[in-house]
C-alpha cells in the first residue's frame, strides 16, 4: 500500500524546498511539495518532481565499473576499493598526497556530502578546487565589501518600499521569491527588472530595463552619479558607517555620465529616474548569479554594493544588497565534520582553470583525480581543454549515479544513491534559512552505495578507518554541534523536518560590519589584498569591442549561458521524455540582419570551439545577444562551455562563463 513520507529536495539551488514522497513497495512513486513546509508551502519545481525520474531510471549506474582496454567491465566492489586505496598508497608513497586532485563542486547539499573533505583530510591532504564556477566572484566582492555575503530574511521584503531584481530570473531559478513578489505588488511596493532578456520576472515588473551585458556596475555608477548631482545621497550612513568614500568620488568623477550611458547601453534619464528611486528608501536589491561571471565581476557587485550603500539602504527593514545568504551554511560545524587539521600538506587549483592547471602541475604532477558531486567535463569552462587534462592523468576515479561526460573518461566508476536511497539533511545559502530532513524513504538499485560507505570502506583500507566510526546520525549530531545552545538538536530536525536557524534576518542593522575597519568598504582593507586592489574600478569584461576591439570585429554577438529550466545545471538531460536538442536563442536584430528563422540549425562558433543547435527568437532581448543553456551533454550536442573562457574573474574567485564573444551562421543538417 502506498504511503507518504516527508522528505527534502537535495538540488543545489535558491529555494531548498520540503517534499512528499509517495513510496509504495520499496520504490518511488511520485514526489510533490510539503504543504508544511515553511517557506515552500508545498509547491516544487519540475526539477524536484524529476528526481522520481531520476531515481527509477534504467540508465543508473548499478555497479563498480573498471575500464579495460577502452571498454567499461563490471567488477566487485571489493576489488574497485582495493584498487584505488592501493593507487592512493603508492601515489603518496611516490609523489605526496597532493599528486591527487579532488574535483568536487555542488550537485547536491546534503551536509554528509562534505566527507570527501573529511577522507582526504585524513589521507593528508590533497590537490583541491578553490572558487566557484557559480557565485564565487559575488561572494569575494561582498566579502570585501561587508566582511560577509549576508542577505535578509525571505519576508522582509514585504518591508520594501522598491524592489531590483538585478541580473536574477526568479521564475527560473527562485520561484518562492517570485510568489513573495507578486505578494508585494499586490500591496504597493514597485518592481523593476534589469536584465539583457526579458524574461518572465520582467513580465510582472513595473519597469523593465534592457542593458549590455557586463555593463552592470557601470549602470551602478551613473546612478551614482545622478544621486550625488541631485544631493540624494544617505551622508549620515556614509559619514558613520563607510570607508573609502573619496575614493569612490575620484572614480565617479573619472567619467561622464553620457559615456556610461553609451557603454551601457541605457538612457542617461533612466539613470536619473532609477536615482531617485533608490533614494526611495526603503529600496531593496537582489542580485543574479550572471553578471558577476565576467572579468570584471567582482568590481560588479562591489559597484551595486556602493549604490545601495550610499542610498542608506543597509541595515535597514525592506533593503540590502542582497546576493548570497552565507549565514545559513556558517551555522553548521564543518571544521568538526571535515577533519582540516588532519591535512598535512596542500595545494589549490582555481577551479575554472583545474584543467590547465593539471596538465602544467609539477612538484608533484597530478597521478589522481576523484571527481565527487559534478561533472567537470560538461560544466568547467573551455571543454576541449578539460577533456585534454581529464585525459592525460594515470588514474580517474568518478562517484556518480549516471553515465556522464565525465564518468564516461574514467578508470573507475563508483555508482552512489539518490536523495531518497540515504538519509541527510539540506540547506541552501541562497534564499531561506531552515534546514530540511530527508530520510532514507527506498533501497538503492543493484549495488549502488552512498558516498559515506564508500568514504568508510577506502578509510578502513588506508589506515584511517577510526575517522569514519561513526554512525550516520553521529555525523548528524556532529554537524549540529553549534546549534545546542539554539535549542536545535537532531531529534527536533527529525521530528519537524523543518528548522529555522538563528541567523540575522536584517543583516548589518547593528551597523558593525566584518570588515578590518569595522565600516562599510568603498576601499577594501583585507590584508591579503596588494597595493589598490581594494579600490573600485570602471572594469570591463575582457571580452568586449572596448577592451579588446579586434576579437568582437571577428565575433560580434555576446553569449550567455543561463541556467536551464529543466535540468539542475547537467544533472537531467538525460532523463527528459524527449531528447534534448540545443537551443540557440537569439536577438532579434541577429535574427533579422543574418535571415535566420525559429527552427533553423545554425553553427556558433569562436576561437575556443562551436557548438550547433536550433534557432529560438527571443522576442524582447538586448541587441546582439544570444543565449545557449548551460549543462546539456555532449550527446546531445554540447556543452556549450566548448566556447566559454577558463580565464578567472578580476578577484580570482569566479569564472568568466558570460564574458564570451562568438559569431553564427545557418548550416545544413547533416541526416541522423
Amino acid at each position: 500500500m502506498a504511503k507518504v513520507y516527508q522528505s527534502a529536495c537535495p538540488l543545489n539551488c535558491w529555494d531548498s524546498c520540503g517534499f512528499h514522497v509517495t513510496i509504495e513497495e520499496n520504490k518511488v512513486i511520485k514526489v510533490d511539495g510539503d504543504p508544511a513546509h515553511p517557506i515552500t508551502k508545498g509547491k516544487i519545481c519540475g526539477r524536484g518532481r524529476m528526481l522520481e525520474t531520476r531515481t527509477n531510471s534504467p540508465q543508473r549506474l548499478l555497479y563498480p565499473l573498471k575500464k579495460v582496454n577502452g571498454e567499461f567491465q563490471q567488477i566487485s566492489w571489493e576489488q574497485a576499493l582495493d584498487e584505488i586505496s592501493n593507487r592512493l598508497k603508492d601515489i603518496k608513497d611516490t609523489h605526496g598526497s597532493t599528486a591527487v586532485l579532488h574535483s568536487h563542486d555542488y550537485a547536491n547539499n546534503g551536509i554528509l556530502k562534505n566527507l570527501d573533505q573529511r577522507f582526504f583530510n585524513c589521507y593528508g591532504g590533497v590537490t583541491e578546487v578553490v572558487g566557484s564556477l557559480c557565485w564565487g566572484a559575488g561572494i569575494e566582492a561582498q566579502s570585501w565589501d561587508f566582511g560577509e555575503a549576508w542577505s535578509h530574511g525571505p519576508n522582509d521584503v514585504l518591508n520594501s518600499k522598491n524592489i531590483f531584481i538585478w541580473g536574477r530570473n526568479v521564475t527560473r531559478t527562485n520561484m518562492h521569491f517570485f510568489e513573495k513578489l507578486q505578494e508585494v505588488k499586490k500591496h504597493g511596493a514597485n518592481l523593476f527588472v534589469i536584465d539583457p532578456i526579458f524574461n518572465a520576472t520582467a513580465k510582472i515588473a513595473d519597469e523593465y530595463i534592457t542593458i549590455k551585458p557586463g555593463m552592470d556596475g557601470l549602470l551602478a555608477a551613473g546612478i551614482m552619479k545622478e544621486m550625488l548631482r541631485l544631493g540624494l545621497e544617505d551622508r549620515h550612513f556614509i559619514e558613520n558607517f563607510t570607508h573609502g568614500f573619496q575614493d569612490l568620488l575620484v572614480l565617479l568623477n573619472s567619467i561622464t555620465l553620457e559615456k556610461l550611458s553609451e557603454m551601457t547601453e541605457v538612457p542617461v534619464r533612466v539613470m536619473t529616474r532609477l536615482a531617485k528611486v533608490f533614494a526611495e528608501k526603503p529600496t531593496a536589491v537582489f542580485m543574479g548569479l550572471g553578471m558577476q561571471r565576467y572579468e570584471n565581476g567582482g568590481n560588479t557587485i562591489r559597484l551595486i554594493d556602493a549604490l545601495v550603500a550610499i542610498s542608506g539602504n543597509i541595515g535597514i527593514p525592506g533593503g540590502g544588497a542582497n546576493y548570497a545568504n552565507r549565514q545559513v551554511g556558517q551555522s553548521f560545524a564543518f571544521n568538526e565534520l571535515t577533519l582540516i587539521e588532519r591535512k598535512q600538506q596542500h595545494r589549490q587549483f582555481p577551479i575554472m582553470k583545474q584543467a590547465e592547471e593539471i596538465l602544467t602541475a609539477k612538484d608533484p604532477e597530478v597521478q589522481m583525480i576523484v571527481v565527487t558531486c559534478g561533472n567537470p567535463l560538461t560544466q568547467v569552462p573551455d571543454s576541449n581543454i578539460v577533456a585534454q587534462a581529464f585525459t592525460s592523468v594515470p588514474t580517474l576515479v568518478v562517484i556518480e549515479q549516471f553515465m556522464t561526460d565525465t564518468a564516461k573518461l574514467a578508470d573507475y566508476v563508483l555508482p552512489t544513491t539518490t536523495v531518497f536511497e540515504e538519509e541527510d539533511f539540506y540547506y541552501s545559502s541562497m534564499y531561506h534559512h531552515y534546514v530540511n530532513y530527508g530520510p532514507k524513504l527506498v533501497d538503492a538499485p543493484g549495488e549502488a552505495k552512498s558516498d559515506l560507505w564508500i568514504w568508510t570502506q577506502l578509510a578502513q583500507r588506508l589506515g584511517f578507518g577510526e575517522a569514519f566510526n561513526y554512525t550516520r546520525d553521529q555525523f548528524f549530531s556532529m554537524a549540529l554541534n553549534l546549534l545546542k545552545e539554539n535549542g536545535i538538536s537532531l531529534e527536533k530536525l527529525k521530528e519537524q523536518h523543518a528548522v529555522e536557524l538563528p541567523v540575522k534576518r536584517i543583516p548589518w542593522q547593528d551597523r558593525k560590519f566584518k570588515t578590518p575597519s569595522g565600516k562599510f568598504e568603498f576601499t577594501s582593507t583585507l590584508e591579503r589584498l596588494k597595493d589598490k586592489e581594494g579600490i573600485l574600478k570602471l572594469s570591463l569584461p575582457d571580452e568586449s569591442k572596448w577592451n579588446n576591439p579586434d576579437l568582437a570585429e571577428r565575433y560580434p554577438y555576446q553569449l550567455l549561458t543561463i541556467h536551464p529550466l529543466r535540468s539542475n545545471h547537467s544533472q537531467n538531460y538525460q532523463v527528459w521524455k524527449q531528447t534534448p536538442k540545443v537551443k540557440v536563442e537569439v536577438a532579434k536584430n541577429i535574427a533579422e540582419s543574418l535571415q535566420l528563422e525559429d527552427g533553423d540549425y545554425v553553427r556558433v562558433w569562436n576561437d575556443r570551439g562551436e557548438v550547433k543547435g536550433y534557432v529560438s527568437i527571443l522576442q524582447i532581448s538586448h541587441h546582439n545577444l544570444i543565449n545557449i543553456d548551460e549543462g546539456i551533454w555532449k550527446e546531445f550536442g554540447g556543452s556549450v562551455n566548448n566556447l566559454t573562457s577558463s580565464r578567472p574573474s578580476d578577484n580570482g574567485l569566479g569564472s568568466t562563463l558570460y564574458d564570451c564573444l562568438v559569431t553564427i551562421e545557418k548550416i545544413k543538417e547533416l541526416p541522423r
